[in-house]
Parts: C-alpha cells; structure tokens; sequence
C-alpha cells in the first residue's frame, strides 16, 4: 500500500480509521446482498422461495413439546415428561415404596 501511516498525524489517522469503517461496512452490506442473491438463486433451482425454506427451518428449529410420560396419583394435574430433573411428587412417591412405573400414564 502507498500510504505510510508513520508519516501521518494522529488526526488524519482517525480520519483514515473512521474512512475505512465507513468502507467495511459499505463491503459487508455488499457481500450479504450477494449472498442473499445467491442463496435465492440456489433456493430457486430446486423449486423454493428463500423465504419458503426460511419458515420451515424456523418451524422445525422450535421443536415439539413431549408429551407427558407420568402423573401424580394424587394430582392428576400434575404431570411429568420424564426428561430433565424429577418433580418432587416423583421423588415423594419413590420414597413412599410406589415403582415408577406405577406412576405412568
């Protein structure tokens, strides 16, 4: 590059930095609206819209709530899928000598 930087004052430096920031942001807007352009492009040659694709992604990322597994025999409100940590009604009734499967739906 034909700039040298040692030469210049602290000032035209920050002129030169906010230029370049100025630059980069410009180059990202660019590159993204290429981006975009392609990844229509890919999306159409198989029959999609971008936008088509983009909902199913974002319905499929949600995932399904799991249905419930167990229900309290004294609660039948309360209820319990089986994943991640035991309500206590599960660990009273393990305790009281009942076997889990004692306690599924």
């Amino acid at each position: 590059m034909g700039t040298n930087l040692e030469k210049m004052s602290r000032k035209e430096l920050l002129e030169l930095r906010d230029q370049v920031e100025k630059a980069l942001k410009g180059a990202e807007i660019r590159e993204r609206q290429e981006a975009l352009k392609a990844a229509e492009k890919a999306a159409a040659e198989f029959g999609f819209s971008l936008s088509e694709l983009s909902a199913d992604a974002l319905r499929s990322s949600k995932g399904t709530k799991a249905k419930p597994k167990y229900r309290n025999p004294a609660d039948p409100a309360q209820t319990w899928t089986g994943r991640g940590r035991k309500p206590q009604w599960v660990h009273d009734a393990l305790k009281a000598g009942a076997d889990i499967s004692d306690l599924e739906i």
